[in-house]
């Protein structure tokens, strides 16, 4: 049978929501035709194998475990892209979405009178009471404020990750998504540059049925890199950017180290027993590691989000690569800086000159080789 609807649900620890959900779509869709794609980020609780032995049961349980690849935009970008079905949702598997608002929206999408459809928490007739997070409310509040500035669209929820449209609509554009933070909808509609005809539906916002929310601490800084992305991304590209900046930030790491080192013991012991250059030597140095050590866990957690590492092993051995990939970076930074200081130049002017000429270095193969593959 042709399959009317396509349900996207981007996972990450969510294997005790999945057959309730499942069981749930199959109730709300009655006789629509569906499938429902199950897009996994190698959950280390075993959603992947949860929604295996679904579609063992359920042929219309498909699924898409993702290896080395995080991130909830890009995963529903992926998973709207693998189904066959004319029509795609986007919802969460934790039970906040109500998959009984699918068939209205799915009426509102063939009827022809709109090109998405999606649920608001924040419309008319809509309730957030048994979702319990008054703070989260008043934060997504700000957020959709933001949001609309950006999009240009008014709508009452640009940040709801409940949405449904064409998927033809989407691959036309999917190629220029960012798939950056969070937000799918938002990434959309900033995106595409024919006016969409959307439907508001009001929906209650519930609270999980198992297990934590996937939105980290870095949710803000997610939400705030896809508004740059928006902005700038096409002249300076978002990973780049966000490298450049967690290293200006190490800029004055850097810099704070080294008028320790040469305060508390260049002018103490180095300078009394050894050329002034050699104080700063030892400074430089010690500075560069620390800052260093600084940029690593930055860009671990912030610029490589989706490509983190995690646990004791295996941020040692990132630091590891590293290091090593930013020791030629290191050493031109060392040299450079202490030949301009033998040349009369005042000491924090040629750390900077330093700094920069390692930059470039330790972007191009830190990419490649500590978070990427060789």
């Amino acid at each position: 049978m042709t399959i009317r609807l396509g349900v996207v649900l981007p996972t990450y620890n969510e294997r005790g929501n999945l057959r309730g959900m499942v069981e749930r779509l199959d109730r709300a869709l009655g006789a629509i035709t569906w499938e429902v794609i199950v897009v996994d980020d190698n959950s280390p609780d075993g959603t992947a194998d949860e929604a295996r032995a679904l579609a063992q049961q359920d042929s219309r349980v498909r699924v898409i475990q993702r290896i080395g690849r995080r991130g909830l935009s890009s995963a529903a970008i992926e998973g709207m892209c693998a189904t066959a079905a004319p029509v795609v949702a986007v919802m969460d598997a934790d039970h906040q979405h109500d998959p009984a608002l699918l068939v209205g929206m799915l009426e509102a999408i063939e009827s022809g009178e709109h090109d998405l459809a999606y649920a608001s928490r924040f419309a008319e007739g809509a309730s957030t009471e048994e979702w319990g997070r008054p703070d989260r409310v008043k934060a997504s509040n700000l957020a959709n404020r933001i949001a609309n500035k950006v999009t240009g669209v008014e709508l009452s929820d640009p940040m709801s990750g409940f949405f449904m449209l064409r998927t033809e609509t989407l691959r036309a554009d999917a190629h220029r998504l960012s798939g950056v933070g969070f937000k799918i909808l938002l990434d959309i509609l900033a995106t595409v540059e024919t006016p969409l005809r959307i439907k508001e539906v009001p929906m209650n916002f519930a609270a999980r049925a198992e297990g934590e929310s996937k939105l980290d601490r870095t949710v803000v800084f997610e939400f705030l890199v896809g508004l740059y992305d928006k902005w700038l991304g096409r002249w300076i590209p978002t990973r780049f950017a966000l490298f450049g900046t967690i290293g200006g930030l190490g800029v004055v790491v850097h810099m704070a180290v080294l008028a320790v080192v040469l305060n508390l013991f260049g002018a103490k012991f180095l300078v009394t027993h050894y050329p002034k250059e050699a104080a700063f030597i030892v400074g430089q140095t010690t500075a560069a590691v620390v800052a260093m050590t600084f940029n690593f866990v930055l860009n671990n957690e912030l610029t490589y989000a989706d490509k983190r590492l995690r646990g004791f092993l295996p941020l040692c051995t990132g630091w590891a690569r590293f290091a090593l990939t930013c020791s030629f970076g290191l050493l031109a930074n060392i040299g450079a800086a202490t030949a301009l200081v033998r040349l009369g130049f005042h000491e924090y002017p040629a750390a900077i000159v330093g700094i920069v000429l390692g930059s470039v270095w330790n972007f191009a193969l830190s990419s490649k080789f500590v978070w990427g593959k060789y």
